[in-house]
């Protein structure tokens, strides 16, 4: 046993060693962005297409190196990088929390969290908390990964292992949650069309997915939990560099003043946002004047909705007035001057991050533009179409490709549009129905997020490793987050496998399979 850790620790050491012998990510991601452009060229010089499955479009390599090409470099590069999703997100929700920070409130809540919480719950409360996250779409990126680094650095443990745990359970479990998420319709919708193809009334509900993944989330918790424990921690050690953490003391009076005021602001914010988000008919919120005005107009609906829509906007708000009154009962704000110089604050971190967003958000752009990830994605789904594999090995073989692509295509809706038109149809063929064959491809899509330079806010891990080690990069965010991959896809088969064998429902209406 001893022998095979070991062997598994230098491996992993190897390839940490490997990828941070790599340029600096955000030179990195230029260099990629480059070798788009050339490939490009090749690739539209041989006639590289693919057939969309769902459109039956005749999809063309786009050469960025024709002059159409080289005029949307020069005027769109602007454009990339200001439009680049994570990064309003980020400096949006960071600008509250830098409230939070400089008045005290987080310092004094993660002592609070120290003092109060069992050493030997913190892992998994910060994998559990990262994947009811999801339910929040980016909330989980930009608070609870570093959140995690800062808990565990104040209970004397490594913090990229905090980090690690924290995004696991945010990334790498995305497809799991108690609560629907605001992907659920977006997958559902897409899988509805590629059903009709062979059944033309077939409907999927948003929820079809839902027992699954009720199930999946303590699952993948407790899973995430003991590769924190047993695996990443072990191979991290001790940590040795010069971050401090935050010094561990019994509770001021001011503080505790603070935090009761604090405390009785959330439960009255709550509240309002309770009452936004209620439905309008029905329920004891109805009959108040105004509730659900946060709801979609329109439909009366929340999963697409202004209120889950604008969950960014309201961190940043709920942040800075949670810091504001902390820092007014706690007396550690003393003028609005310390307000806005806690907002500058959380800015002046993130200097590395920003020069590394701009050649992210290039590349990104630059690999959309040229069709190549939406060709090879297309060509993989044919591929494993075609070769004629049994009901429970081509369910594994769909994970897996679905797993595959989504190291070079970001988006779990965009993939998925190209996928299910072709593999729901073959799959209800085969007497699957499209709600496990969507649960399939989620299963797939969830695992090698943690690995996948292509995800949005990969560049962004790398920037909170970097503030606790300097070296740290690509490599290793791969080496710490691969064991985390590998066997949340193991367990992850391994229930899919269970759940075909007893013929579970996997969501409410949504059976296993499906009859002609």
């Amino acid at each position: 046993m001893n022998d095979k850790k070991n062997m598994v620790s230098r491996m992993l050491g190897t390839i940490e060693r490997v990828g941070n012998k790599l340029p600096h990510p955000a030179t990195l991601f230029a260099m990629f962005a480059g070798a788009i452009i050339v490939l490009s060229g090749i690739a539209a010089l041989f006639n590289v297409t693919a057939v969309h499955p769902g459109t039956g479009e005749t999809i063309h390599a786009f050469n960025l190196m024709s002059r159409e090409g080289l005029h949307m470099i020069m005027t769109n590069m602007v454009v990339n990088f200001t439009g680049f999703a994570p990064l309003g997100t980020v400096l949006v929700a960071l600008l509250g929390i830098g409230v939070t920070e400089s008045s005290g409130l987080m310092s004094t809540g993660l002592r609070l969290l120290v003092i109060s919480a069992p050493k030997r719950l913190l892992t998994f409360a910060i994998v559990f908390a990262g994947i009811l996250s999801n339910t929040a779409s980016e909330v989980g990126y930009v608070v609870l990964v570093p959140l995690g680094g800062m808990i565990f650095l104040a209970v004397g443990r490594n913090p990229i292992a905090g980090i690690a745990a924290a995004f696991a359970g945010v990334s790498g479990g995305y497809s799991a949650n108690l609560l629907l998420g605001t992907i659920d319709p977006l997958l559902a919708g897409l899988s509805e069309e590629a059903a009709r193809i062979i059944d033309p009334h077939y409907n999927v509900n948003p929820t079809a997915n839902y027992y699954f993944m009720f199930v999946s989330t303590f699952f993948i918790a407790v899973i995430g939990t003991w590769v924190t424990e047993k695996v990443v921690i072990p191979r991290l050690g001790q940590y040795k560099g010069d971050a401090l953490p935050e010094e561990i003391q019994q509770l001021t009076v001011d503080e505790k003043r603070g935090l009761k005021a604090t405390l009785w602001t959330l439960l009255g914010i709550s509240l309002l946002l309770v009452w936004s988000a209620a439905p309008m008919e029905g329920g004891i919120w109805s009959s108040v004047p105004g509730s659900g005005f946060m709801r979609d107009p329109e439909t009366g609906g929340l999963l697409r909705s202004p209120f889950m829509s604008g969950i960014v906007a309201m961190i940043f708000v709920v942040a800075a007035i949670l810091g504001i009154v902390y820092g007014i009962a706690a007396k550690t704000l003393k003028s609005n001057n310390d307000v806005i110089n806690g907002m500058g604050k959380s800015m002046s971190t993130l200097g590395t991050y920003i020069v590394l967003v701009f050649f992210a958000a290039q590349f990104v752009a630059y690999f959309n533009w040229t069709n190549l990830g939406l060709i090879f994605a297309i060509q993989g789904a044919n591929f494993i179409g075609a070769l004629g594999l049994g009901r429970i090995p081509i369910m594994i073989a769909l994970v897996l490709v679905a797993a595959v692509i989504n190291l070079v295509v970001g988006s779990a809706s965009a993939k998925w549009a190209i996928m299910a038109p072709v593999f729901i149809p073959m799959f209800m063929l085969l007497g699957y129905s499209p709600e496990f064959t969507q649960l399939a491809y989620r299963v797939g899509d969830s695992v090698t997020n943690v690995i996948a330079p292509m995800m949005s806010y990969f560049a962004m891990i790398v920037a909170f490793m970097e503030r606790y080690d300097k070296k740290a990069g690509i490599g290793t965010i791969i080496a710490t987050m691969l064991p985390y991959t590998f066997i949340f896809l193991a367990a992850w088969l391994a229930m899919l496998t269970f759940w075909i064998l007893l013929g579970l429902p996997i969501g409410p209406g949504a059976p296993l399979f499906y009859e002609f």
